[in-house]
């Protein structure tokens, strides 16, 4: 239980938590997958619509976004994650690369960091960010919405989540 808001309680515990909801619904599809005899690719490559991403791409997004963040608030330079994921194994392994690199994050860093200036490139514009608005304008809006629409893909192919499952089948 966070009993001190801090720049680093309001990031490290809920990216964490993050990557844990989404492997938890990953799961439960890859599951239903089975119980249907569903190959899973399927799931994998499944999209709401044809011009939004699959599901393994809405990963990829959560996971890009969560490492780079650690590293942004951090100060330090993310690692470029290589792209290649075809299985709901190697979507694992992503999400606990991504995991491995929030852990790194010192609680004192973070925290004296909360309106250091950076830029990030993004698309064709240089933006600017504290790691503060960094993390509340623009990662975790971004993490949700990709999380979403990965639940989304799932419910629409017939997978049963339920709103706990979004919260990882616990609220704590």
């Amino acid at each position: 239980m966070i009993t001190n808001y801090s720049m680093y309680n309001a990031s490290v515990p809920v990216l964490l938590r993050q990557l844990d909801n989404l492997e938890h619904i990953l799961k439960l599809g890859e599951a239903n997958a089975k119980e249907r005899d569903i190959d899973t690719s399927v799931f994998l490559n499944a999209r709401l619509a044809p011009d939004m991403a699959t599901l393994t791409k809405q990963v990829q997004f959560v996971t890009s976004l969560i490492k780079n963040c650690a590293h942004r608030i951090s100060g330090t330079q993310p690692p470029v994650f290589e792209e290649t994921e075809q299985t709901f194994d190697d979507l694992y392994g992503t999400i606990e690369r991504a995991r491995g690199e929030v852990q790194k994050c010192q609680e004192d860093t973070v925290n004296e960091r909360e309106n250091s200036p950076f830029s990030v490139k993004l698309g064709p514009m240089e933006r600017e960010f504290t790691a503060l608005s960094y993390l509340s304008g623009f990662t975790l809006p971004n993490v949700y919405f990709h999380i979403t629409t990965a639940y989304n893909i799932l419910r629409h192919n017939g997978v049963p989540l339920g709103k706990m499952d979004f919260f990882g089948g616990k609220m704590d």
